[in-house]
C-alpha cells in the first residue's frame, strides 16, 4: 500500500507499485489466479474509462494517479470485473468516505502539499462479503467445468511424447502419459481446464523448452535427451503458471496448494495428545535492505549490514532518536527506493539495484538520508514487502534500557557498621523510645 500512495506527481513512465511485494522477489510478479480470462473490458469505478482484462496494471494506476483510490489485496479478488462494477453501482449511491478509509499524506507539511488517498479494504464488512461471495462463484465455477470435463465422452486427443490417440475421457490419455511415459501432472479428478493445460505444455515442448527446468533447446532431440537423462519429465510445481489448472488452488483464496495441503485436520482426532513438547517454531528469515542475504536472527542480519553494507541501523536510532513508528517508515522508504533502484539519499535513479549498492558505498550515502519530512510520512506505515520481518524485530527506544544506566554512575557509599555499640547507643531510636515511654 506504501508504494500506491508514494508519490501524487508520478506519470506513466514512472515506477508505480500497484500491489503488496514480497521476499523472495524474484518470485513476485506471476500469473494471478483470479484473472479474468473471458476478455471482459474492466471499467473503472469512479469514471467511464474502461481497460481490457489483460492491462488490469494500468487500470489500477489509473486509479491511484486520477482518483487516489488504493484497493487493497487485489490479487485476492476472485472476480476483479464484478467487482468493479458493483462498486462503481455503490459509489453513485453513497460518497466514497463512507466506504473507504482516509489517508493524508505529507500531513505535517504545507496544506497546499497535502492530499488525500482512499483505501478501499475487506476491513469493511461489505467489501469483506463481496470478496467472499466472489470466491464461492468462482469455486462453483470451476467445480461445475470439472464435472463437464469429467462427464465429456467427445475428448480426442494425441499423446504429446508418442503418436497414440486417445477418444472418450480425459482420464485416459493423462494415465497414458504417467504409465508409459513417466510423465504425470497429477490425478485427473484434481484438474481442471484441462485442454487449456494439455495446450500450454505442447507449446513449450514445440518451443523447445523443457517443462521443468523451462531452458530452451536447439532441436527436440537434444530436448528429449535432456528430460529423460535429468529426470525432468515433470511439471515445475513452483511455477504458478500452472496453479490455475489445478481445483486445489480454488478452495481457499490466497493459499498455495502447498498451504492447504499442509493443513491436514486427521491428526487432530486421531491424537488428542495436548503435549507440545515436540511444537518448533519456523525460524523468522529477515532479508538484508540491500542484497538477497537471510539470516534467522535479527543480531546477524544486523551484523551483515554493519559489516557488508557498512549500514548501522541502530546508530541512525540514536543519532536521529527514532521512536517506534519512525523507524517502521524509514525501513519501509529505504525498502522502496532500493526496489525502485533510486538513491535514497540523492534520488538518482539507476538500473540495477547492484549498481544503485556501488553508488551507495563510493557516494558515502549509506548512512546519509533526506530530510527527515521526506520520508517521515503516513504512507510509510504500510510495509513495502507484507512478509518484511525487519519490522518485526524494531523496538521502541523508550522502553529499552540502551548503553549505561544513568543512576549506575551515582556513588552508593556503605554504611560503616564496624562499631555496632556505638550506633546502637547514638541511634536516633534510642531517642524515639525514650520520648514514647516518657509520655506514657
Amino acid at each position: 500500500m506504501a508504494a500506491q500512495m508514494h508519490n501524487t506527481n508520478l506519470t506513466a513512465k514512472q515506477d508505480c507499485i500497484l500491489e503488496p511485494l514480497c521476499f523472495p522477489e524474484h518470485l513476485c510478479g506471476s500469473a494471478s489466479l483470479t484473472s479474468s480470462s473471458d476478455g471482459r473490458p474492466v471499467t473503472c469505478s469512479l469514471c467511464s474509462d474502461s481497460f481490457p482484462a489483460s492491462e488490469k496494471d494500468q487500470l489500477l494506476k489509473h486509479m491511484v494517479l486520477d482518483h487516489k483510490l488504493v484497493i487493497a489485496d487485489v490479487k485476492l479478488i476472485a472476480d476483479f470485473p464484478r467487482y468493479m462494477l458493483y462498486w462503481k453501482k455503490r459509489f453513485t449511491e453513497q460518497p466514497i468516505t463512507d466506504f473507504c478509509s482516509v489517508i493524508k499524506t505529507n500531513s505535517e507539511g504545507p496544506v497546499e502539499q497535502q492530499e488525500h488517498y482512499f483505501l478501499l479494504c475487506d476491513a469493511l464488512p461489505e467489501d469483506r462479503i463481496l470478496r467472499e461471495q466472489l470466491q464461492q462463484r468462482r469455486l462453483e465455477e470451476v467445480l461445475d467445468q470439472q464435472q463437464k470435463e469429467r462427464d465429456d465422452t467427445t475428448f480426442h486427443r494425441a499423446c504429446m511424447f508418442c503418436s497414440e490417440e486417445f477418444t472418450g475421457n480425459r482420464s485416459s490419455l493423462l494415465n497414458h502419459m504417467a504409465k508409459e511415459h513417466s510423465f504425470s501432472i497429477g490425478l485427473p479428478d484434481n484438474i481442471v481446464y484441462c485442454n487449456e493445460f494439455l495446450n500450454t505444455l505442447e507449446w513449450k515442448l514445440e518451443n523447445m523448452q523443457c517443462l521443468y527446468c523451462e531452458k530452451t533447446f536447439r532441436d527436440k532431440t537434444t530436448l528429449k535427451d535432456h528430460m529423460r537423462k535429468k529426470q525432468h519429465r515433470r511439471i515445475n510445481a513452483r511455477n504458478q503458471e500452472y496453479d490455475r489448472f489445478y481445483v486445489i488452488n480454488y478452495l481457499e483464496l490466497g493459499k498455495t496448494w502447498e498451504e492447504v495441503q499442509s493443513e491436514d485436520d486427521r491428526e487432530l482426532f486421531e491424537d488428542e495428545d495436548d503435549d507440545w513438547s515436540d511444537w518448533q517454531a519456523h525460524p523468522v528469515c529477515a532479508v538484508c535492505l540491500f542484497c538477497e542475504q537471510q539470516a534467522e536472527t535479527m543480531e546477524k542480519i544486523y551484523t551483515h549490514m554493519e559489516e557488508t553494507h557498512e549500514f548501522d541501523l541502530h546508530k541512525l536510532k540514536t543519532d536521529l532518536s527514532l521512536k517506534f513508528y519512525q523507524q517502521v517508515k524509514l525501513v519501509n522508504y529505504i525498502r522502496r527506493e532500493l526496489h525502485q533502484c533510486r538513491c535514497y539519499c540523492c534520488q538518482e535513479k539507476f538500473e540495477t539495484k547492484e549498481e544503485l549498492v556501488q553508488h551507495l558505498v563510493n557516494t558515502g550515502h549509506v548512512m546519509q538520508l533526506p530530510e527527515i519530512s521526506h520520508w517521515d510520512q503516513p504512507q510509510y506505515y504500510f510495509p513495502t514487502y507484507e512478509n518484511d520481518a525487519l519490522l518485526t524485530a524494531l523496538s521502541d527506544s523508550e522502553s529499552e534500557s540502551e548503553g549505561p544506566n544513568p543512576s549506575s554512575e551515582v556513588p552508593v557509599i556503605a554504611e560503616d557498621i564496624s562499631n555496632l555499640k556505638v550506633i546502637k547507643q547514638t541511634s536516633v531510636l534510642n531517642k524515639l523510645l525514650k520520648d514514647r515511654g516518657g509520655s506514657n
